[in-house]
């Protein structure tokens, strides 16, 4: 039988209490510790030890904790008390020149040394230190506790034109990020302050001639987030704030970002299960497609075709999405686009379209030889600032010359692909490898059992 918890005192201090709410809003929500700590990237065991004031949290922690939670910041301005009840014990501490008894273990460094006059840490500690092997001495709750927390900076009392530039550029930097390793991480991570930042600037008083600017940025930014929060299988956060870069759009009346957002809502949709939802997203997004440039068109019928391709019996109907995709494709102008449709090039056009006709062509009977011609296409023409894409057309083209092809040219294409998905944090790619896994089952040839190996050891958490 499972452990009981053990019982916390919220009395004891205001951490403990912090202790205690966590659990009860854990509850509320019905996660387990190891469902929230993959949320917020922990083990269940340190949600669990943080819960009864074994384990430090941290400002960034707590406020991860709370979204995740959704608190509606109660656990974030809790943890603001925590914080001030520390600084009073800080206060009431003795001072530099009285006598203060410490008790350490032999050989083992403790926790908190206090500084000498200049700040460095006494001889005794510096010994100790040199003896357990420098900073690699410190346990890593020891030395997380190195860093202070640290606050945010205020919000600025107007909106100015560089205020924009700002969250413009968290989203292009966010956004490469993305590109190259994945949704998982650092990436994911890094994007959560950010956009706190950039959503708090939404209530702050803002020139008429900017609010479609703010919005705009603050809605691109959003989309980033969300189409890498769908990577990273974070189906919830995705959905949410790919709504919320939509109603940014709207708000802005920027008609070439709420395709984008739509776009990345209907893929979602259809990765997620949901095809005829994801259908509805794209046939939204194309409304008044007179005012969309080619590019974004072709994106959006690709986005259609891909959950039509999802659907039984819609074969014909893929087919002529991926038709009108690539006759719209074929108009698109340089210089025409927003910044963000960058990424939708040849090699785009190909992959997406490659990976629609990827679910026609492992059906019985069904040619395979237009999906494998544009994931090469998609493979080959793809730079280095793309690599989970390559990889994910990669693995795909792998995966239907497994199936259907020689399977010593599906090997070959494999091993290139599997190396790149090493590189990224992203949960799509995995799930694309288990495919090929499943696909390479069926022979038993040389090579094939090492790269099962390969694929194993890609996979592995």
């Amino acid at each position: 039988m499972p452990q009981r918890p053990r019982p916390l005192d919220d009395t004891d201090s205001v951490r403990a209490w912090f202790g205690v709410e966590l659990r009860n809003w854990r509850r509320v929500r019905r996660l387990s510790s190891a469902a929230l700590g993959e949320k917020v990237h922990l083990s269940g065991t340190a949600i669990e030890r943080i819960e009864k004031c074994e384990r430090p949290c941290g400002t960034a922690l707590a406020e991860q904790i709370d979204a995740a939670l959704d608190a509606g910041g109660a656990l974030i301005r809790l943890w603001r008390r925590v914080k001030e009840e520390a600084a009073d014990a800080d206060n009431l501490k003795p001072r530099a020149g009285r006598r203060q008894s410490r008790t350490r273990s032999a050989g083992t460094l403790t926790k908190d040394p206090s500084p000498g006059s200049d700040g460095s840490v006494p001889p005794v500690d510096r010994r100790n230190l040199i003896a357990l092997g420098g900073l690699t001495a410190l346990a890593p709750a020891a030395f997380t506790e190195l860093v202070p927390d640290l606050g945010r900076s205020p919000l600025p009392a107007l909106i100015s034109p560089e205020d924009i530039k700002q969250v413009q550029a968290a989203s292009t930097v966010l956004g490469k990020w993305d590109n190259l390793y994945g949704g998982g991480g650092i990436v994911r991570e890094a994007s959560i302050g950010q956009l706190h930042w950039a959503k708090a600037l939404l209530n702050v008083q803002c020139p008429p001639e900017l609010r479609a600017d703010l919005f705009t940025a603050v809605g691109r930014l959003a989309i980033v987030m969300g189409a890498s929060a769908f990577d990273a299988y974070e189906h919830n956060d995705a959905a949410r704030l790919l709504a919320f870069g939509t109603s940014c759009a709207e708000a802005a009346d920027n008609w070439h970002l709420r395709a984008n957002a739509l776009n990345w809502r209907s893929r979602h949709a259809t990765w997620c299960g949901m095809p005829d939802d994801g259908l509805t997203h794209a046939e939204n997004g194309l409304l008044r497609s007179d005012r969309l440039t080619s590019r974004e068109q072709a994106m959006l019928h690709n986005a259609r075709a891909r959950a039509l391709a999802k659907m039984q019996n819609r074969q014909q109907e893929t087919l002529a999405a991926i038709g009108r995709s690539d006759e719209i494709f074929a108009q698109a102008r340089s210089g025409e686009d927003a910044p963000w449709m960058a990424y939708y090039d040849h090699a785009q056009h190909h992959g997406d379209t490659g990976h629609a006709l990827f679910d026609l062509a492992v059906l019985p009977g069904r040619p395979t030889h237009m999906a494998a011609d544009r994931l090469r296409t998609a493979i080959e023409g793809h730079t280095d600032a793309y690599v989970r894409s390559r990889a994910l057309s990669g693995t795909k083209l792998a995966t239907l010359i497994m199936r259907t092809g020689d399977p010593q040219e599906a090997i070959d294409i494999a091993n290139t692909a599997l190396a790149e998905v090493g590189q990224l944090r992203s949960k799509r790619a995995i799930d694309d490898v288990g495919d090929l896994a499943q696909a390479s089952r069926k022979y038993r040839r040389p090579g094939m059992a090492e790269l099962r190996a390969r694929i194993a050891a890609t996979v592995r958490p």
